[in-house]
């Protein structure tokens, strides 16, 4: 075998054309074979045509995967299908719903009716199948690997890892599965005279109702480090058939397309419809901007369109707040309309929320809160949060931060939950496993920061936020989660252990249903984390606020500092520094897109001298990183929203330094 990779599946595809029973289909941007239960034969091939020197299996090995199981029945009709080719698609069945077991190759001898190797499936389970010849006349052995959910209508990437008698299953590269079982898989197990079956056992029973994209033996090696190197791990490659690599050129003159595919795709023309779970995959068309945009399950993505180009930046509201304000939180509530939270200093009056209403913010509802310094909205099913972290006590004495709930009655947030913290800078909500969390930066209690941040889990039967687990922190500031592929991380910006800004920040990763810490990053007064995407490169960037030791001689200005962008590295599994950008007193940096470019804008505050510090918009330019393009003159500047409505694109930046927060809007070209 050479140890390279066996494409088991590429064999079965004849050169310059399909095999019988297969079709190619396109779901979800990503192509596979769609096999036919009528001559399950016909998906079969000889083993000599891979196993070219030696007709023994290999007796360490990997088979990798990838395929999408269908949920359930598909209602697919001929005028919500596009085909590539002449003619229109035929129409398709419905499919019916995954069967008990549905296999997804076998290796069988032409003479038996037993498979020597297989791979099937059931709805929660995946068996593995081999034929050992250590009892008399030979015994099938099955490994099962339970809680392996692949019938949900999503592409799956599988790699089973085989050596004696342990088996290793990862799925989309999460944390690998392992079954030792007594029997180890054969040394020695010949395959003449044997064939592999695509999708079947030489039946029509359980033959695979889903698409296959991928199936490769790998002899002699676990193929999972080799597989999980890149960020969209659902679809990672090993080898694929040509045909299911890339889009068919388009053909010249009357030629036919050498492979005619189908795809199920709906586009729907007119104003911006709705874009959920229902409507992923699909398609619209915005005849009034020229653009075609595909709905991811949530949100619209622009597929194709006239591109806008920033082009400057100018003043659109200014906006007077009931004090200086320390932070700024947009968001939207479906079919009421876009809001604006802001964290105001001084209680009374306490805290404001304005409403986007004829092209202005306008104010909506005051909240009393006490020096607050962030909001964090979220949702939980139906149910519509927002909490504020406030850094001092009531007239009471007493010290809470405050979750409000919005009451559609009402059409304003309810107090729903007090929680007790410590001087609280900030809140970050997140799922994890279909579970909610939240997460509460405490910067100090008293004089000492050196504390515990804590994360509350949802407990939906009592419908409250309950301890989950703590965290060391020191003077933090920010939380940030994020997720990479199957990993789920939150990262704490830590400022001031009580004798200096110049501490390691961290990282956590949910292993085993808690974080654990996964690197520690050297910060100066780290105010801020931001994470953001270009193309399939991860990046996190932090706010460094200021450098100051009291065991160390004073630096000749303890503001103009350094913040720095990070890149994950997949193969060292950790973050590297990407490029340092000289700030001033960085408090906080957006993230946000125009077109195709991509910007950061930070937060300066303060330079050593005074507050009035320009802000700065950089641009990505690939090998060069980020350069600056724009100079914005802020006072105080705390924090940075973009955000956008039909009628453009704006940056909203509040200050800490005059009741006076600005939006500015976004001059496309």
């Amino acid at each position: 075998t050479d140890l390279r990779p066996l494409d088991i599946l590429s064999e079965a595809v004849p050169p310059g054309g399909l095999a019988r029973g297969l079709r190619v289909f396109q779901v979800q941007g990503v192509r596979g074979f769609q096999l036919s239960s009528s001559r399950p034969r016909a998906l079969g091939f000889p083993a000599s045509r891979l196993f070219i020197h030696c007709d023994r299996f290999p007796e360490e090995f990997s088979i990798i995967v990838t395929l999408r199981a269908l949920r359930g029945p598909a209602k697919v009709s001929a005028a919500g299908r596009a085909r590539s080719g002449h003619g229109p698609a035929p129409p398709l069945r419905a499919r019916a719903l995954p069967q008990r077991n549905e296999y997804i190759f076998t290796l069988m001898l032409e003479e038996s009716p037993s498979v020597l190797v297989g791979l099937r499936y059931a709805p929660d389970k995946l068996h593995f199948l081999f034929w050992s010849q250590e009892r008399a006349g030979g015994w099938q052995t099955r490994v099962t690997f339970p809680n392996v959910s692949l019938a949900d209508s999503q592409w799956h990437t599988l790699v089973l890892a085989v050596s004696g008698q342990s088996f290793s299953l990862t799925v989309d590269c999460s944390i690998p599965k392992d079954v030792v079982v007594e029997t180890p898989f054969p040394a020695s197990l010949s395959v003449r005279r044997a064939s592999f079956y695509l999708g079947n056992r030489r039946r029509r029973k359980g033959v695979f109702t889903g698409l296959l994209r991928q199936l490769v033996l790998l002899p002699g090696a676990d193929a999972t480090p080799r597989m999980c190197h890149a960020v969209n791990f659902k679809a990672a490659t090993l080898s694929v058939p040509p045909v299911l690599q890339e889009v068919p050129a388009k053909p010249v003159s009357n030629e036919v397309l050498k492979y005619p595919y189908e795809t199920d795709m709906k586009v729907t023309l007119g104003t911006r419809p709705r874009c959920s779970k229902q409507e992923k995959a699909q398609f619209w068309f915005n005849a009034s901007r020229r653009g075609l945009y595909l709905c991811n399950g949530s949100t619209w993505l622009s597929m194709l369109e006239v591109q806008h180009r920033l082009d400057y930046v100018e003043e659109y509201q200014n906006l007077v707040t009931n004090s200086e304000t320390m932070g700024i939180e947009v968001f939207t509530i479906p079919k009421v309309g876009q809001f604006a939270a802001m964290a105001n200093r001084v209680t009374p009056p306490g805290s404001a929320i304005y409403r986007w209403t004829d092209g202005k913010f306008v104010h909506y509802q005051n909240i009393p809160t006490y020096q607050a310094q962030s909001w964090k909205y979220f949702t939980i099913g139906k149910k519509i949060f927002l909490a504020v972290a406030n850094f001092e006590q009531n007239e009471r004495g007493q010290e809470f931060s405050v979750i409000y709930k919005w009451s559609r009655r009402k059409a304003k947030f309810i107090t729903y939950q007090r929680i007790s913290t410590h001087s609280a800078r900030d809140w970050e909500a997140f799922v994890i496993e279909g579970e909610a969390f939240l997460a509460v930066v405490n910067h100090r209690e008293g004089n000492n920061h050196n504390i515990d941040s804590v994360i509350y889990r949802w407990n939906p039967r009592t419908g409250l936020f309950e301890t989950n687990q703590t965290i060391p922190t020191s003077g933090a500031y920010d939380w940030e989660f994020f997720t990479v592929g199957p990993y789920s991380f939150l990262a704490v910006a830590n400022t001031f252990n009580g004798t200096s800004t110049k501490i390691y920040s961290h990282i956590y990763i949910w292993l085993s249903g808690s974080f654990q810490l996964f690197q520690s990053i050297l910060t100066f007064g780290a105010a801020d984390w931001e994470v953001f995407h270009t193309g399939d490169r991860v990046f996190l960037a932090v706010a460094n606020s200021h450098s100051y030791d009291s065991g160390m001689p004073a630096p000749s200005n303890f503001y103009a500092i350094n913040s720095s962008i990070y890149e994950l590295n997949i193969t060292a599994q950790m973050f590297v520094k990407f490029q340092d950008l000289l700030t001033y007193s960085a408090l906080d940096w957006e993230f946000f897109s125009v077109g195709d470019e991509s910007f950061l804008v930070v937060a300066n505050s303060f330079d050593g001298v005074t507050f009035s510090v320009n802000s700065i918009i950089y641009r990505w330019q690939g090998y060069e990183g980020f350069v600056a393009a724009h100079h914005l003159p802020t006072v105080g500047c705390r924090d940075w929203e973009a955000f956008h409505t039909p009628e453009g694109s704006y940056l909203f930046y509040s200050s800490a330094k005059e009741p006076l927060s600005r939006v500015l809007k976004l001059k496309t070209t």
